[in-house]
């Protein structure tokens, strides 16, 4: 996906807590993407509660957060509702987001290979152009750094 960085996303539709999430509907708005592995695990606990905390200021620059995993809707909505999440989750059970941004990696867990998604995040701009990626997250100090880059171009 690096190599669309300045590039137009291209249009796509998902499945989302809410209305279906349809990336055109959101034109004039920036839009952040955030991929995380798992719902209500600790590090995807931690950096939904961080866009939380953040999400007025994402709000006063104008742009919109959505987190991305492959739970599915009822999974999504469950930790939405525990964690107070202002925001909505996007559920890609067929991981047709996740192969457009290239998210899916091996990783390893308790020793063994595993397919899952690698930790990032996304930022297009109002124009629907893909103007940062961050790829390997970590989680703390993660949000600050996106905002702190919305504002720059918003």
């Amino acid at each position: 996906m690096s190599e669309i960085v300045g590039k137009s996303v291209p249009e796509f539709k998902a499945a989302c807590t809410g209305a279906p999430f349809v990336l055109s509907a959101l034109r004039g708005k920036a839009v952040v993407l955030y991929f995380y592995p798992k719902d209500d695990t600790p590090g995807c606990t931690s950096e939904g509660a961080d866009f939380r905390d953040q999400y007025a200021q994402f709000q006063s620059a104008n742009t919109e957060i959505f987190g991305i995993s492959r739970d599915g809707l009822k999974s999504h909505q469950k930790f939405k509702d525990k964690m107070a999440f202002p925001f909505q989750l996007i559920a890609d059970e067929d991981e047709s987001v996740c192969q457009l941004f290239n998210v899916i990696k091996m990783k390893n867990m308790y020793g063994k290979q595993v397919r899952g998604i690698e930790r990032s995040t996304f930022v297009i701009d109002a124009q629907g152009v893909l103007k940062r990626e961050w790829r390997g997250v970590k989680v703390p100090g993660h949000v600050a750094e996106v905002l702190e880059f919305v504002r720059s171009i918003t």
